[in-house]
């Protein structure tokens, strides 16, 4: 006696996954098991590449969290690149500009990571479909030539952005020049760097358009000071008096916290018609430089009107009389 197949176990005979099978033994319903790899198989495929890609994602971004995290120290994601900060830097500064530096490479990282994870998922998705890769990748090099080349500055402003952070050119509250404008760091991030110079004015400088970085504060800065006096003046005596009073107020409060070396008297800088000009200088702390000037030209100007060290113009005139002899 010859017995028929039913029409499903016919069908799911070539069928090269056991799902048709399995969903006819369980259901008994031909029409659900000739359509169960479309209905189940690949949904449930779909899912289980979401959930993980989910899962990577979020195990990733910990794991650069915890490198981000500085808990009192330099932060483990910081640890393998170069760091220019020096000693003279002051602890509660040191740990701020760590910290932002990173925190922002982390949120780079995360983005990247995400990026990553999301696209190679799509892909496998794409296969479950039944989707042809290849056409869909080149288009996709195209599509990016084409955005790079019409983005070709927000790139560069963001390599630009990364390449300071991760050489450590600055950092926030660092006094810096960069060209055209030049104060205080406020903020630094991949596409804008922020600064507030002495007036008070805040400017956002694109990353890209940085050519070059002076930095003032990093590891140390000299304060120079500039002393003109009058060719009728005692030069070696000024000289000494500069030498001494500045040797004394760098041990005294306010500057002993500041001036990290003896200042010292590099002689005459420069002689004009007028003016014979000493030059003192002091290695001091990152930042204070314009501070410790200030200070040792008073107590210096101090000391020259007790020695009675002329200026060069006579008090009460700043230049010449007409017709006098230059």
């Amino acid at each position: 006696m010859t017995t028929t197949l039913p029409l499903a176990q016919s069908h799911c005979s070539d069928d090269s996954s056991r799902w048709c099978e399995t969903v006819f033994d369980w259901t008994s319903n031909a029409w659900l098991a000739n359509y169960s790899e479309m209905l189940i198989a690949t949904p449930l495929r779909i899912l289980l590449i979401v959930v993980v890609a989910f899962l990577t994602r979020y195990v990733l971004h910990r794991i650069i969290t915890r490198l981000s995290r500085t808990n009192g120290e330099a932060p483990k994601l910081l640890q393998p690149l170069r760091e220019r900060r020096g000693e003279a830097v002051s602890g509660e500064t040191l740990a701020e500009q760590r910290s932002q530096r990173a925190r922002t490479l982390g949120s780079v990282l995360k983005s990247v990571v995400s990026f990553v994870v999301f696209v190679f998922a799509g892909f496998y998705v794409l296969r479950q479909f039944g989707v042809d890769l290849a056409p869909l990748i080149a288009s996709a090099g195209i599509v990016g030539v084409a955005l790079g080349f019409g983005a070709q500055n927000l790139v560069r402003d963001f390599l630009s952005g990364m390449f300071m952070m991760i050489e450590d050119q600055y950092g926030v509250g660092d006094w810096v020049d960069l060209g055209e404008a030049g104060g205080t760091v406020e903020t630094v991030g991949l596409r804008v760097t922020t600064l507030r110079d002495i007036n008070g004015t805040v400017w956002y400088v694109r990353n890209g358009e940085i050519l070059r970085v002076g930095n003032s504060s990093q590891g140390y800065a000299v304060a120079v000071v500039d002393l003109p006096v009058a060719h009728s003046s005692d030069v070696a005596r000024a000289q000494e008096v500069a030498q001494s009073v500045a040797a004394s107020a760098a041990q005294r409060e306010p500057l002993s916290k500041d001036v990290l070396e003896k200042p010292e008297m590099l002689g005459i800088n420069q002689i004009t018609s007028d003016t014979i000009t000493l030059r003192l200088t002091a290695k001091v702390r990152p930042g204070q430089q314009w501070a410790v000037q200030r200070l040792l030209r008073a107590e210096i100007k101090r000391a020259y009107d007790e020695a009675d060290i002329k200026p060069p113009y006579p008090a009460g005139r700043l230049m010449p009389e007409p017709g006098e002899q230059q």
